[in-house]
């Protein structure tokens, strides 16, 4: 592995959350300044295996591909122009082949009306690509709040699936493109609609519904005042047993997919930062152990990169999480992270995918002309 003209973050998060379930500003540890980065990950070149249905096969091509990685955004009205501005950014990049959206379409003292969803998703339907789309807490987990309307957040969560997803398989964008989805594959995580996987130059990615508020794991005080208090939210809970099952199960099926074509790399997004710098078993960790021990444990016996992309935080960074002497387990080397940015940063994350080469992964910051 290899970087360079690279400065990269290893986050220690002070977790303490601001009015809208996210860290505060004063929480947050001063970034580093990434003018200029650079990120390649060097990996033996993989060699795709044919006949790897239910996933298109595609060999890889000697100039690779770009795709974009964009998420919590925007989080008022008034960011509306400065979203367009980025989508007509990427839009024009003619070495974007897909757009990678993290979540969080809208923010958290926003209502969480259908009305609010509809004029988000208009919006994302004008990206010129494909874009691969997964929720927030946002869109859901965090509607229980008054601000937002005091929605059930299940049923919130059902109106995003029936939005956002209406044909199962298939992703959004101006040019739509077939994906596999968990819904369609995998008979006992049905619901899942949201779950995708898909392979592109020797490269295999998947989404995870993996979001903010600690994976669910926040009260639903809004709705239930004795939610946390007396006991756990029978439906909360359920929600997120459901859920953090589907998850652990796609993950080894992207890594079975991923060792079966020889796959170069794999990409994982998803909305929420894992806290993966805190203790297992932690509060502010514990919603997502189960994830990242899944992660860890497959990402060891492939050994090649896995790139994991988040947003969450709004504020961009790249990291070797487990490979920190700092970090609370033992050290991983092949797994590195990017946060995307996020409001009021309306801009977006670069990634070039080359398996021909010995840097397969390169992460590139892009600044939206006008934009904050």
């Amino acid at each position: 592995m290899r970087f360079s003209h690279a400065r990269y973050r290893n986050p220690a998060h002070d977790d303490r959350e601001g009015p809208q379930g996210k860290p505060s500003a004063r929480a947050l540890r001063p970034l580093r300044r990434l003018g200029g980065l650079l990120l390649a990950l060097g990996v033996l070149a993989g060699c795709a295996q044919p006949g790897a249905a239910p996933l298109r096969h595609a060999a890889p091509q000697p100039g690779g591909f770009s795709f974009a990685l964009m998420g919590d955004m925007p989080y008022s009205p008034r960011e509306l122009p400065a979203v367009d501005r980025l989508v007509a950014a990427v839009s024009a990049d003619a070495e974007v082949g897909l757009v990678l959206h993290v979540g969080d379409i809208k923010g958290g003292a926003e209502r969480c009306d259908e009305a609010v969803y509809r004029q988000r998703l208009q919006q994302l339907q004008r990206v010129a690509q494909p874009l691969v789309y997964t929720p927030g807490d946002n869109e859901w987990t965090d509607c229980h709040r008054p601000a937002a309307g005091s929605y059930v957040p299940t049923e919130r969560l059902a109106l995003v699936r029936r939005l956002f997803f209406p044909e199962p398989g298939r992703t959004l964008g101006a040019k739509p493109m077939a994906v596999v989805s968990q819904a369609r594959v995998d008979a006992a995580h049905a619901a899942f609609v949201e779950n995708v996987m898909f392979e592109r130059g020797g490269v295999v990615f998947a989404t995870l519904h993996v979001v903010g508020s600690r994976n669910d794991q926040v009260s639903w005080m809004g709705v239930d005042p004795k939610d946390g208090v007396s006991g756990t939210n029978a439906e909360r809970g359920a929600e997120f047993e459901a859920r953090q099952a589907a998850n652990v199960a796609w993950l080894d099926r992207l890594f079975d997919e991923a060792r079966r074509r020889g796959a170069a790399g794999v990409v994982v997004a998803m909305q929420a930062n894992p806290r993966i710098e805190q203790l297992p078993g932690s509060l502010e960790r514990s919603g997502f152990d189960a994830v990242l021990a899944k992660l860890r444990e497959r990402a060891a016996t492939f050994q090649r990169p896995v790139l994991l992309l988040h947003g969450d935080d709004h504020e961009f960074f790249i990291d070797q999480p487990w490979y920190r002497d700092s970090a609370p387990e033992p050290r991983l080397g092949n797994v590195t992270r990017v946060q995307g940015y996020g409001s009021p940063r309306i801009h977006w994350v670069k990634v070039r995918v080359l398996p021909g080469t010995p840097e397969v992964f390169h992460i590139e910051p892009q600044r939206v002309e006008g934009n904050p």
